[in-house]
């Protein structure tokens, strides 16, 4: 096992990594200020890992919320489950929620915790490749909006994150790729180290090499927490960490939430970024093309759906938590590994970048 901190003070947590960790009483029991633990998982999770992690609170009062899987369930209404659950069984303000799943009953569990009784302790275990490299770490949590996604939120750091890689094994091929675009991502923002090595060991991550994952989550998480420790309420450089997210928001509200992962919306749009990039001068063609090269490899899309022209993508987009005074604020890329977050493109060369790469007129 290995184990990272968030240093955020009085909220700074641990980050534990490794194989075998589901069920294991001494990592999560020290981390509880009461008794009364909730559980909330999804019908896909629940299955598989309900039953290990409940013996890990063994001694605790602890209840169950199972909720639908996907996307497009998490809103204010499926969080609610979660909510009636907690006020049925009594729980009280020293109780912690467990989450166990990916990233939609991360968030949703996390807003639920930031919000039942003005805010109780959760525990985060992640069981998808991007949950455990991205949204269990730093404390985003919330819910989807019809017209924007993550509009509704709260900044709630949980108590610890416990990824065991284990539960990598049952992911399919598609839910594995989404998370790697969030690895990739890493790499794109600060770390050029680690997008040459993931150029390098793309085929080992796809077959599920042990030692390759366990090296992509630590470093991702390893870069996400120095992040998150600078900026924790994302007011300068934790923006950072939304590069593609502006494009790939739009595709996912765009196309229906559920329609496109996550991690592919991210994939398409840090494409999006790169080729901006390149037309405002700041990165070279062959770097596009490294960068495009990678996200393939990875087995995720490279181009944004036809079915979204530039005016829906602006459109979308508008409706961002970057945006500050009507000002769009993209994240952007002058150099691999040098992500930056610029106003400098304007409306016109967005539309004509976004038309070009619709259009099938990559550079």
């Amino acid at each position: 096992m290995q184990t990272l901190h968030v240093d955020l003070g009085e909220r700074s947590y641990p980050i534990q990594i490794g194989t075998g960790l589901l069920g294991r009483p001494e990592l999560v029991t020290p981390h509880l200020r009461g008794t009364q633990v909730m559980i909330v998982s999804n019908e896909t999770v629940a299955p598989l890992y309900l039953d290990r992690v409940q013996q890990a609170f063994a001694g605790f009062r602890t209840e169950v919320v199972i909720l639908p899987d996907g996307e497009q369930y998490k809103s204010l209404e499926i969080c609610n489950r979660i909510y009636t659950a907690l006020l049925e069984k009594r729980f009280d303000r020293g109780c912690t929620l467990v989450a166990l799943g990916g990233g939609v009953v991360g968030d949703m569990t996390g807003f639920a915790a930031a919000t039942y009784q003005r805010g109780v302790d959760f525990i985060q275990i992640p069981t998808t490749l991007l949950a455990q490299v991205d949204s269990s770490v730093g404390g985003k949590t919330g819910v989807n909006h019809p017209l924007g996604k993550n509009m509704i939120g709260a900044f709630h750091q949980p108590q610890l994150v416990l990824a065991d890689t284990d539960t990598l094994n049952t992911l399919d091929e598609r839910q594995l790729s989404a998370g790697i675009a969030e690895v990739i991502k890493y790499g794109l923002i600060n770390d050029p180290e680690f997008f040459a090595w993931l150029e390098q060991n793309m085929d080992a991550m796809l077959a599920r090499e042990p030692t390759a994952l366990a090296y992509a989550i630590a470093r991702s998480c390893q870069d996400k927490a120095d992040i998150v420790a600078a900026d924790e309420r994302e007011s300068g450089q934790r923006a950072l960490l939304n590069l593609g997210h502006t494009f790939g928001h739009a595709i996912e509200t765009g196309m229906g939430y559920g329609e496109w992962l996550h991690g592919e919306g991210v994939a398409a749009g840090m494409v999006l970024a790169a080729e901006l990039s390149e037309d405002l001068g700041w990165l070279r063609s062959d770097e596009v093309r490294r960068i495009r090269n990678l996200i393939k490899q990875a087995g995720l899309p490279i181009q944004a759906p036809a079915a979204l022209d530039s005016a829906r993508f602006l459109e979308l987009m508008a409706v961002d938590k970057k945006v500050q005074d009507g000002q769009l604020r993209l994240v952007l890329m002058k150099g691999l590994g040098q992500a930056v977050i610029s106003a400098e493109a304007g409306r016109e060369q967005i539309t004509a970048m976004l038309d070009r790469h619709l259009q099938g007129g990559q550079t």
